[in-house]
């Protein structure tokens, strides 16, 4: 039905080749529909089909009482998650429940009541304790990204400093209640995580580029073969990592339930300060850390707070 509402005309050839079907099971499906009142007109002789009636619409989407408290839950479930095009989270909550029936309202709003997420203060469920809106910039990102990943990029580090950026959008994702960009960057050909609320005037470039998405994954991949940090984490060290981690490190779940998990890390051994931060870390993800790539200026750190090597 969704097919034939989105076209003004289309024939029984047209429905075979996009369902695979055969010219009678399309001329069937097609009668169903009309008996089931979809406003279809047919034009005989060479070249005819079916027509569309103008400004006919498919029946509203019906849920069931379960799809809806699952979406109803979602949504109350991402207090301060900072999502984008969220302006008025109360508007969009009313909507859910006013397409449900009143006893179906009731349930919403007590399942409201009952129900508290991370970050929700207990005391006042409905305040929001952090801003609840995204960065102004993630909106436009995203709204560029869908079009064209190749994009350039002013990126504000300090205050009227801006550096222009070339980039390759690969992924836009939270971590530690931040919005983060992960780029591969044209100039440097190398990899970085960008936070957003740093990014300024985003445009798509005018650049030709140098590479293909898939030449960029490739790169990618390798990089993470090439990462001189693989650690291996059981579900202490997974629930640890949730509470706090460095932006940018994406963990992969190995284990069913999330009992398992690995991530990867290009360090720089020359950067004292962030070996002896990484050092700290590590410690508080506890002793369900397992590794399978250490680079030794961490390791030496390690062992003279352990006393002992770390896990192998």
């Amino acid at each position: 039905m969704r097919f034939i509402n989105n076209r003004a005309h289309f024939t029984i050839a047209e429905i075979q080749r996009e369902f695979k079907i055969s010219r009678a099971t399309a001329i069937r499906d097609i009668n169903e529909i009309q008996a089931m009142g979809f406003p279809l007109t047919t034009e005989l002789g060479r070249g005819g089909g079916y027509n569309v009636l103008q400004n006919q619409y498919l029946p509203s989407v019906r849920f069931t009482p379960e799809e809806l408290k699952a979406i109803f839950i979602s949504f109350i479930a991402s207090k301060n998650s900072q999502l984008p095009y969220l302006h008025n989270r109360r508007s969009i909550t009313e909507k859910l429940i006013g397409i449900a029936s009143q006893a179906q309202q009731d349930e919403l709003i007590e399942l409201n009541r009952i129900l508290l997420f991370e970050n929700t203060n207990p005391s006042n469920p409905n305040l929001l304790e952090l801003d609840d809106a995204a960065p102004q910039e993630l909106n436009q990102l995203i709204s560029l990204a869908v079009r064209d990943k190749h994009l350039r990029l002013t990126y504000e580090l300090s205050p009227g400093w801006p550096l222009l950026m070339d980039v390759y959008l690969l992924h836009i994702f939270n971590s530690n209640a931040q919005w983060l960009a992960e780029v591969y960057d044209l100039d440097t050909n190398g990899f970085r995580y960008l936070p957003v609320v740093m990014l300024r005037d985003s445009a798509i470039s005018e650049r030709e580029l140098k590479w293909s998405e898939q030449e960029i994954l490739s790169r990618k991949r390798l990089f993470a073969r090439e990462s001189n940090l693989i650690v291996k984490l059981d579900a202490t060290g997974i629930q640890r990592f949730k509470r706090m981690h460095p932006p940018g490190i994406i963990l992969s779940f190995t284990g069913m339930f999330q009992s398992s998990g690995i991530f990867n890390v290009q360090l720089d051994v020359t950067d004292a300060d962030s070996l002896a931060y990484y050092a700290d870390w590590l410690l508080f993800l506890g002793k369900g850390v397992a590794f399978e790539r250490i680079p030794d200026e961490l390791r030496v750190i390690l062992e003279d707070r352990l006393g002992t090597p770390p896990a192998f």
